[in-house]
């Protein structure tokens, strides 16, 4: 089926049919009706890479992601669509499943098709893909994190700073033998960022860090028996477990559940990020509310200010946008020390 089709069908040209199917149309909106009636009715798919040719726009941005099972990732997914879509810009995600030569080849692959922008998750990018996207006439947004060197603009927090508050939390509440739960080959990770922001904070109070990993990123609820053992083996007098996310304290709450070990009574335990489970499990879990909705939305709104030529950001004016990130005590760790 061609666009000539629907043009006969109706009995007008080609033309009409090509200006009504665009946004800024000046095409009378009974004609307009029609033709996206007829395009239904004749089963019509127009040609979205010719125009994009005639324009010069490609029409969709690319959004790269560590995982798509994360709830996080999938919400600011989510948000940033919410803000494009309505100005006829379409998502293509990709998933890197936290392997830096999988995110590279997928910057390759995106570049190549002319992305409006590239909207990647900051976990440590290789020198391929800083230098790809550093020479790529194309606007670049890393998210979730607060990097030391942006690439261009940023939307996030600061990642050790987040986990830094937390743990200056705890150590008000009382707790002094926290044990801090992360991740294997995290180096540049936001993962590594939460661990340096526990070792600065126990640090300045005076206090050793105590540091255990088991797993390559992502750490997940599966990985809790074994990280509990892993505690209990190097740290057995440990009073609370500082996870490196929310699946993580959950995995190791639910295997102290299963041996008997009461949480907080005997060991406390806490997370990061508030994902769902944080605040329906019981007890709840101690951890850092992200926004991760706002991330998403902020994205949108700095790729479309990124669209507009006299924008600031399309005269070399990077944009840094930062979300809160902020502790919140629960029953896993409360407020008070109650490990016995």
């Amino acid at each position: 089926m061609r666009m000539q089709d629907v043009a006969k069908r109706l009995g007008i040209s080609a033309m009409t049919v090509s200006r009504a199917l665009r946004a800024d149309t000046t095409v009378a909106p009974a004609t307009r009706e029609a033709v996206l009636k007829a395009i239904e009715e004749l089963g019509y798919v127009p040609n979205q890479i010719a125009g994009s040719l005639a324009s010069r726009r490609s029409g969709f941005a690319a959004v790269l992601v560590p995982s798509l099972n994360n709830s996080h990732f999938s919400e600011t997914v989510l948000a940033l669509n919410a803000a494009l879509e309505p100005h006829h810009i379409q998502l293509l995600i990709g998933s890197t499943d936290y392997d830096r030569e999988k995110e590279a080849g997928l910057v390759r692959a995106f570049l190549a098709r002319k992305p409006e922008a590239i909207v990647l998750t900051n976990d440590g990018h290789s020198p391929d893909v800083v230098r790809l996207l550093g020479q790529a006439r194309v606007p670049v947004v890393q998210i979730w994190d607060l990097p030391a060197r942006p690439i261009q603009h940023v939307v996030g927090f600061s990642n050790r700073e987040a986990m830094k508050g937390l743990i200056a939390t705890l150590l008000r509440a009382g707790y002094r033998r926290i044990t801090y739960f992360g991740e294997l080959d995290d180096d540049e990770t936001r993962g590594a960022a939460r661990r340096h922001g526990y070792c600065e904070a126990m640090r300045e109070v005076g206090l050793s860090p105590r540091l255990c990993a088991i797993a390559r990123p992502p750490a997940t609820m599966s990985d809790g028996e074994r990280a509990l053992d892993e505690v209990l083996q190097h740290y057995p007098d440990t009073e609370l477990v500082a996870c490196v996310s929310d699946p993580l304290a959950f995995g190791i709450m639910a295997a102290c559940a299963r041996r008997g070990i009461s949480v907080p009574d005997q060991l406390a335990i806490s997370g990061f990020g508030d994902f769902e489970i944080a605040r329906v499990s019981a007890p709840g879990i101690t951890t850092v509310r992200i926004d991760a909705a706002s991330i998403g939305r902020l994205t949108g709104e700095i790729v479309l200010d990124l669209l507009v030529p006299a924008a600031p950001a399309q005269q070399g004016v990077a944009i840094c946008e930062t979300v809160p990130a902020e502790p919140v005590l629960r029953g896993s760790a409360p407020g008070t020390v109650s490990v016995g």
